[in-house]
């Protein structure tokens, strides 16, 4: 059995796929630059796809990937296209959703085999905006509880938050200098420039930027670190949320889509009203007066990964789908 993969490079499916070519046999990711999208009709040459038993992809721009006799698997990783999220972009990309977008990932969803998605949010929300009525098979990312580890390192006096992501509106980096100049002035908010962005927020003694941070670097970044902050407004399951949590850190998140699937509100950290600085800064300086409460949530946050969300379990649950649809062609 050989399952393809193409998916886009610079978010959270690619390395979310990556780590399934990682774990399971004859999987193979296809990764090509998003800008290709913006000539869809390029992508079906970017892959040997008459070699694959099925093919494993997102349901965007799905329908380029499809062959006929060839399974097609479908994983929503978030969904864009609502009418909520038009807020957060821009006209060119309202459009492109309302559109081409939207149209492509309607033939897709018709060509699709099995459809899976990595929360209850998501596969709600796309049954609710898509009108789609057919099974969303839930499998919940999973991190490598191996290379993801606490640090044995002591909470230092200058307690550090990290924001790991897109410097967009999207992941809520508009709150970072807001949220900079209400918490204690010990306080250090270090953020990296994501995947995708390279532009450096206004300068501030409280925020250091990290700049871009290789992916194989990131948990002896995370052991590095006192609390993860994580402002997003949407997420349709938050890898780096996962890993923060599998290195034994608290998480200040925000209280909206898939999160609170994730986040146990004030066992694993806080979630706070979307887009209200003055919440993540009150709950930052909570945590920073009490360093046994964080101790406390970030051994919690590390149970629960161990429990719910190893890479492991992931890997299983993808192997099963993939030899049901085998049996069933």
């Amino acid at each position: 059995m050989k399952i393809i993969s193409p998916v886009t490079t610079g978010n959270g499916a690619y390395v979310v796929h990556k780590n399934l070519e990682r774990t399971i046999k004859n999987y193979h990711v296809c990764s090509y630059n998003p800008w290709w999208t913006v000539l869809p009709i390029i992508l079906p040459h970017v892959c040997q796809l008459k070699k694959a038993d099925i093919i494993h992809t997102t349901p965007d721009y799905g329908l380029f990937f499809s062959k006929p006799n060839i399974p097609l698997i479908l994983t929503w990783h978030n969904y864009i296209l609502d009418a909520f999220m038009r807020r957060y972009s821009g006209s060119i990309q309202r459009l492109h959703y309302a559109t081409d977008l939207k149209w492509f990932t309607q033939i897709s969803l018709q060509r699709a085999t099995k459809m899976t998605s990595v929360s209850l949010f998501t596969a709600n929300l796309v049954r609710q905006d898509l009108n789609y009525q057919a099974e969303i098979k839930v499998i919940y990312n999973g991190v490598d509880t191996s290379q993801f580890t606490p640090r044995k390192k002591p909470m230092k006096k200058a307690l550090k938050v990290l924001f790991a992501g897109n410097l967009t509106r999207r992941k809520g980096v508009d709150l970072l200098p807001k949220i900079a100049t209400r918490v204690q002035s010990h306080i250090r908010i270090l953020y990296t420039s994501g995947l995708r962005t390279q532009k450096i927020l206004s300068e501030s003694p409280i925020l250091k930027n990290l700049g871009y941070i290789p992916y194989e670097n990131m948990p002896a970044l995370y052991q590095e670190v006192d609390i993860l902050l994580f402002p997003t407004v949407r997420e349709g399951f938050a890898l780096v949320v996962l890993e923060a949590m599998a290195c034994g850190l608290p998480v200040i998140a925000t209280n909206c889509s898939s999160l609170p699937e994730i986040v146990i509100n004030g066992k694993g950290g806080f979630l706070c009203e979307l887009g209200h600085a003055d919440d993540f800064a009150e709950k930052i300086n909570l945590l920073a007066n009490s360093p046994k409460l964080c101790l406390e949530m970030g051994e919690f946050n590390r149970a629960r990964v161990e429990t719910l969300f190893t890479e492991t379990r992931m890997m299983v649950e993808y192997q099963r789908l993939f030899e049901e649809v085998m049996d069933t062609k």
